[in-house]
């Protein structure tokens, strides 16, 4: 028999069958139902995380000079920036943790060791704060009327009085940070001092009335449920405090008093001279807040080494 190979390939074998593609098993319910989950709660934290974000490059492009990308203001970015303002002293923080570190490693000389301490803040803000606090002392030397001192604190210029005061917080600094000692607790302790500086400025302007319908203070104010913006806040102060006191026992102590002394005197003037708290008083706030945490905690090292 003559075998024709078109007709053999093309005719099926005798009791041959055709092999079936093997389906996919379904996925257990369980396995869908929580792939279901999942995806629903990407949906529901993706916009979220993009709006904390978006938060957080606000702070940090309002109130430093480090570059972030930076994201159009609009109502959900702007909702809980004063809550991210403690972020830009962490990354103070760090700074000033490494500079201490390598200043130790090195055994630097104290003065290089202070300038580094005094200046590495500075250049984080871009002197935003010192800005601030330049045109408050500017204002409260000229001993005008509530409305005299606004307009000092909107004129560009700078003053003789803001020029005497800048020098004068620049010593005073420079000094303490040279007799701040290299230890675990003295430098921690100021780390966790430019958290908490920044935790109270935007707890003030979360609590305390303004001056003005105007100006950046107003315009975060304005931007925060206030309320929840201050609970948040003093989550914030509670948990640096946490951490402030049991390391530093009579410093942390001493620091924090030296901190609600230095708010208690910032409400007392906003309110006095200024009619409220503006984005400048701010600044001079915290500055005042800053060089007084550290002379408390500098204070209470020499006296425990004398004690000793």
């Amino acid at each position: 028999m003559k075998w024709n190979r078109r007709q053999d390939l093309d005719t099926p074998l005798e009791g041959w069958q055709e092999p079936q593609q093997e389906s996919q098993p379904a996925p257990p319910p369980k396995l869908s139902a929580l792939a279901g989950r999942l995806k629903g709660l990407a949906g529901r934290w993706a916009p979220r995380l993009r709006t904390a974000g978006e938060t957080a490059a606000v702070a940090f492009g309002m109130f430093s000079a480090i570059p972030v990308p930076q994201p159009q203001w609009n109502e959900r970015n702007m909702r809980y920036a004063l809550c991210a303002f403690p972020l830009v002293g962490v990354v103070c923080a760090l700074a000033f943790g490494v500079w201490g570190w390598a200043a130790a490693a090195l055994d630097l000389p104290v003065l290089l060791r202070a300038a580094g301490f005094c200046l590495l803040p500075v250049w984080l803000t871009g002197g935003i704060h010192l800005d601030g606090y330049a045109d408050t002392c500017d204002a409260l030397a000229s001993y005008g009327d509530r409305d005299k001192r606004l307009a000092i604190l909107k004129d560009p210029h700078c003053g003789a009085f803001a020029v005497i005061r800048l020098c004068s917080w620049f010593v005073a600094d420079l000094a303490l940070c040279a007799a701040l000692p290299l230890t675990t607790e003295a430098v921690g302790c100021m780390q966790l001092a430019f958290v908490l500086e920044r935790a109270l400025s935007g707890w003030a302007v979360a609590a305390l009335p303004l001056a003005k319908h105007t100006g950046l203070a107003h315009t975060f104010a304005q931007a925060a449920p206030r309320r929840r913006a201050r609970l948040v806040l003093t989550g914030e102060i509670l948990l640096t405090l946490m951490v402030l006191v049991p390391l530093g026992g009579v410093s942390g102590w001493a620091m924090l008093a030296a901190a609600l002394a230095a708010l208690w005197r910032y409400a007392a003037v906003a309110r006095r001279d200024f009619g409220g708290i503006t984005g400048d008083l701010a600044g001079w706030f915290l500055q005042r807040c800053e060089l007084w945490m550290l002379g408390a905690l500098v204070a209470a090292q020499l006296l425990e080494r004398y004690l000793a």
